[in-house]
C-alpha cells in the first residue's frame, strides 16, 4: 500500500467527524472528487475514490445529518494503475439540501449557483478549516514518497505530496487555509489542470500532523533519519573510497619512478636513505603511507617519508 493511501485511512480510521465539522468535510471532499450530474432523475451527487473505507465514514455521516444510506458502486471503467475505484452516491432526494449544506452551491434570489471556490460559512472556524483541508486531502492527493522497508534500503523517490485539481480557485483557497497554519505550497499549472504541492519533508510532516494523520508523519520522519543515515554511510564510503584511490594512484607513480631508477643508473646509486625508502616502497606497493610507517624501523614521520619518495620521483623525471 502507498504512503498517500496509508495516511488517508489513518485519518478515517482516527477522526470521527462530529456536526460541527461534517458538513466543512463534505466540502473539501465533493471540491476534490465530487461529481454533480442530471439524467432522467434528477440531479445525482457522487464522489470517486480508490479507498472503500470511505464509504463507511461518509454512510455514518449522511445517517447522522439526514436519516439516509448512500450507495456504493464498482466503477468497472475506471481503472488506472490497477487500482479499483468506487463511486459513492448521495441520496437523490437530499441533492438540494447536501450541494446547500455543504456551500457547493447557494440559492441567491430563488436563483442557484455553483460555489467553485470556498463558502466562508462553511470554514468559519479553526476545527471545520481543518476537515475541509481533510476531505479535500482525501480526495484530491497524492505523493510519490516510498518509505524504506530496511535501513540499507536505497529509495529513488524524493519527497513529493501534492493536490491536484482543474478548479483553481479551490487550490488557491486549500493555500491560504493551510498558511493560516503556516504551512506554505506552490502551486502550478499542469496540462488540464492545476497542482499544489510541498516538495519539503518538514513542510508535509506539519501537513500529516495537522490532518492527524500522526502516525504517518512519525513514519516520514523515521524515514528522513534512515535516508541521513544512509546518505551518511555513503559520504564516508565514498571519502573512503577516494582516499584509497589517491593513495593506489600515489604508489603506482612511486613504483614506476623506482624501477625507472632500478633500470638506469640502479639504486645503489642513491643515498643510504633513499635505497631504505624505496626498497620498502617495493615491497608493499599498496600501503599507505601510515601503513608503510608502521612496517618499517624508519625513523621518519608522514611528510618526511612522503618527501622521500616524491624526491625519488623528481629523480627518475630527470633520467627520462
Amino acid at each position: 500500500m502507498s504512503f498517500s493511501k496509508d495516511s488517508k485511512l489513518e485519518i478515517l480510521h482516527n477522526i470521527k467527524e462530529n456536526a460541527d465539522t461534517a458538513f466543512a468535510y463534505m466540502s473539501g471532499l465533493f471540491h476534490a472528487s465530487g461529481e454533480l450530474e442530471k439524467n432522467g432523475k434528477g440531479f445525482a451527487i457522487s464522489v470517486l475514490t480508490d479507498i472503500n473505507e470511505l464509504y463507511d465514514q461518509l454512510n455514518e455521516i449522511c445517517h447522522t445529518l439526514y436519516g439516509d444510506f448512500l450507495e456504493l458502486e464498482i466503477e468497472d471503467d475506471y481503472v488506472i494503475n490497477k487500482t479499483t475505484y468506487y463511486r459513492i452516491y448521495f441520496p437523490r432526494d437530499r441533492v438540494e439540501q447536501i450541494l446547500l449544506d455543504t456551500g457547493i452551491v447557494s440559492l441567491i434570489d430563488g436563483q442557484y449557483s455553483i460555489n467553485f471556490g470556498v463558502d466562508e460559512n462553511i470554514v468559519n472556524s479553526e476545527e471545520t478549516k481543518k476537515a475541509f483541508l481533510r476531505g479535500a486531502y482525501i480526495g484530491c492527493s497524492t505523493s510519490s514518497i516510498r518509505l524504506s522497508e530496511h535501513e540499507n534500503e536505497k529509495t529513488t523517490s524524493g519527497y513529493h505530496m501534492e493536490f491536484s485539481s482543474k478548479n483553481h480557485e479551490f487550490l488557491t483557497e486549500i493555500a491560504s487555509i493551510l498558511s493560516e497554519f503556516e504551512i506554505f505550497s506552490k502551486l502550478v499549472q499542469r496540462k488540464n489542470g492545476f497542482v499544489l504541492y510541498f516538495k519539503e519533508a518538514d513542510v508535509i510532516m506539519s501537513l500529516l500532523a495537522l490532518l492527524g494523520a500522526n502516525n504517518s508523519a512519525l513514519a516520514l520522519a523515521e524515514e528522513m533519519t534512515t535516508r541521513e543515515k544512509r546518505n551518511q554511510v555513503n559520504r564516508q564510503v565514498n571519502c573512503i573510497n577516494a582516499n584509497i584511490s589517491k593513495t593506489v594512484e600515489a604508489s603506482l607513480k612511486q613504483v614506476s619512478a623506482i624501477n625507472t631508477i632500478i633500470s638506469t643508473i640502479g639504486l645503489e646509486s642513491l643515498s643510504e636513505e633513499l635505497q631504505e625508502v624505496a626498497m620498502l616502497r617495493l615491497a608493499n606497493p599498496e600501503e599507505s603511507l601510515d601503513e608503510l610507517l608502521m612496517l618499517s624501523t624508519l625513523k621518519l614521520s608522514k611528510s618526511g617519508l612522503n618527501h622521500r619518495l616524491n624526491k625519488l620521483i623528481r629523480i627518475a623525471k630527470e633520467l627520462n
